[in-house]
């Protein structure tokens, strides 16, 4: 795992070497550079495979193409032993350098031939272009600009930001789409300027021009011949087997994230089988006084069951001592509170291994969200007569909400206003935190301006609608690989364990699997109106009944809670009506009736109290030049 950065032109090493050390918690371990006259490239690298003689920059046997590459490719071996067969010379033993012989081989379409997590650049001096990909479903990030015709790209934004004559402003159309889905939709970035190169395509540049095209989407076939349930099942079990053996390839110690929940403790199951010697497991929860959002019970059982080496860690709430540098790890506004226990557990889990598996992608793939099955239920729903739907919602909107993970009241109210409208725009409304209502209400300025100006929801729409021949769920599934997976939880992933300097890998996440999965039948996905019905029954006979039976929790955080009590200084002091005035973008009425409604217990509003607190560090931090 590493941190790569680059420009083109004139070489400068002061400037390669400021905008690699941006990225140092990325690769603590090695540093590496490369500069001729129109092209730098550099790295930070975390050694994972061939420690000794992975160093980076790569090159081909000639030295005509030199690559940067964060990320592992799975299938390395079995690429490199073909490649020898066509007589390519390797020098190392690391998976990159696969990557270089793959290019002479094919060109652009060595991205075909890869499997694994990647975001890379290779430089070809020969044709003097550029080459850059990043994996299909967006497990490695990767942001690119030009300014004053100098192309740029980092593994992170703050490598960019070191650019001289790079000038910060910021983009109204990307905090628009923060404030509504609490993370930046790719290719949007906060900055003008700065994209992000999306999942699933690669980059061409060349004299002076830039070309970006897609090589990879998630297509739902034409499910004829289907067949049977436990066929389904039997191919789903193999898959992940498979998925999970290829992302134990490692030359240190590795583990797993252990929630209890039936993702992480599925890839528990299907390691103890391959890992060889006790699998270690890593769990976090947060005390007595926060008991529902705890999932430490069925973690343990999970590890009792395995006989793991199990570590656990208790968050206590000094989430203001912590959080400034969580904001600025994160590059941009962000507000998945999931990213408090994602930063703490990679943390407690790099004191004993430098790679560690997580469950990030299960439910995209196999149907776990609470809302999938809202979302058939609102098919039934709404051929109910809309007079009826109305009072419903007008009943149910004046119910008290809870703090506890379980807000019963709140999703309730969610659905019943959703049950209103399209099955589009119903599941719209369920992934976003402000409504264009609330959004005019709360915006101030310009900001308020700019959303005249913009259709927030455009591009949600456009996924929602890509796959018109398939189901409502196929339509469901392949927005949220596009945006939530990748935008949020990915994202979210690779910058908290990076942060610790932790390599992450999601086997949930490998593509071929997310290929079967869309090859499945809705209807054998969720039978009987049971999430991830279909997932259980394969993993059924491999773990506990009860861990199969339990209702999902999710990684969620107490954060409500503290907002109430260990946070309400912090958050009344960064959103006090006087800052709020000074920064010029929020409505401080708006701002304040929205602390009311949620210290009285009208609503529960912590996630968008939460962005509002993210985005104000976020300022202080990148606009203000204030150190956390």
């Amino acid at each position: 795992m590493c941190g790569i950065t680059g420009f083109s032109g004139k070489p400068d090493q002061r400037q390669l070497e400021e905008m690699t050390q941006a990225v140092l918690h990325r690769g603590p371990d090695d540093a590496g550079f490369y500069s001729d006259d129109r092209m730098s490239l550099g790295m930070r690298r975390l050694s994972i495979i061939d420690l000794d003689g992975g160093h980076q920059p790569i090159h081909n046997e000639d030295h005509t193409l030199w690559l940067v590459f964060n990320g592992e490719i799975f299938n390395f071996r079995e690429l490199r032993d073909g490649l020898i067969k066509k007589g390519h010379r390797f020098y190392t033993q690391t998976d990159g350098e696969v990557l270089v012989h793959l290019y002479e081989e094919y060109g652009a379409d060595c991205v075909h031939h890869l499997r694994g997590m990647f975001a890379f650049a290779l430089w070809d001096k020969e044709k003097e272009q550029l080459f850059i990909a990043r994996d299909r479903l967006g497990i490695k990030p990767l942001y690119y600009m030009v300014t004053d015709g100098v192309f740029c790209f980092a593994s992170e934004m703050k490598s960019l930001l070191s650019v001289r004559g790079f000038q910060k402003q910021v983009d109204p159309k990307a905090l628009l789409a923060f404030l509504t889905f609490l993370y930046i939709p790719s290719p949007l970035a906060v900055f003008k300027g700065i994209e992000k190169l999306p999942p699933g395509h690669r980059l061409v540049f060349k004299k002076g021009r830039v070309s970006v095209e897609r090589y990879w989407d998630l297509e739902f076939p034409q499910r004829s011949g289907a067949l049977t349930e436990e066929e389904y099942c039997a191919s789903v079990r193999g898959a992940m087997r498979e998925s999970v053996q290829s992302h134990l390839v490692s030359d240190v110690p590795l583990g797993v994230f252990l929630s209890g929940g039936l993702d992480s403790s599925a890839i528990v199951a299907f390691m103890a089988d391959q890992a060889g010697g006790r699998t270690k497991t890593f769990s976090i929860g947060y005390g007595e006084e926060s008991g529902s959002y705890d999932e430490l019970e069925y973690a343990r059982r999970i590890a009792g069951h395995f006989g793991t080496d199990h570590h656990e860690f208790i968050l206590k709430p000094n989430i203001v001592d912590v959080l400034p540098k969580l904001v600025w790890h994160l590059d941009e506004p962000f507000a998945d509170s999931s990213l408090i226990p994602t930063y703490l557990v990679s943390q407690s889990a790099r004191e004993h291994v430098t790679v560690a598996l997580t469950g990030i992608g299960g439910d995209e793939l196999f149907g776990g969200y609470p809302r999938y099955l809202g979302a058939r239920l609102g098919v039934a729903y709404e051929k109910m007569p809309q007079w009826v739907r109305k009072s419903l919602a007008n009943v149910v909107g004046a119910l008290p909400e809870s703090t506890e993970s379980r807000n019963l009241a709140g999703w309730a109210k969610r659905f019943t206003r959703g049950g209103l409208l399209t099955d589009r725009d119903r599941y719209l409304s369920w992934v976003s935190f402000m409504n264009e209502s609330s959004l005019r209400g709360l915006l101030s300025g310009d900001l308020r301006e700019a959303l005249g100006r913009t259709d927030v929801w455009r591009r949600h729409r456009d996924l929602y609608d890509h796959n018109s021949a398939g189901d409502l769920m196929d339509r469901i599934l392949y927005l949220d690989t596009k945006t939530y997976l990748a935008d949020d939880l990915l994202m979210m992933g690779d910058k908290m364990s990076m942060a610790g300097s932790l390599e992450l890998r999601v086997p949930y996440c490998d593509h071929r699997l997310f290929e079967l999965s869309a090859g499945i039948p809705s209807a054998v996905k969720y039978s009987g109106n049971r999430l991830k019905s279909l997932f259980k029954k394969s993993v059924a006979d491999l773990l506990p009944e009860d861990i199969i039976k339990r209702k999902k929790q999710g990684f969620m955080v107490p954060v409500a809670r503290w907002f109430q009590k260990e946070l309400k200084d912090f958050t009344l002091d960064l959103l006090s009506r006087e800052n709020i005035q000074k920064r010029g973008l929020l409505n401080p009425d708006f701002v304040h009736w929205m602390l009311d409604q949620h210290y009285t217990g009208r609503q529960n509003l912590t996630d968008q109290i939460f962005s509002l607190l993210t985005l104000e560090l976020w300022h202080r931090i990148y606009m203000d030049g204030e150190r956390y």
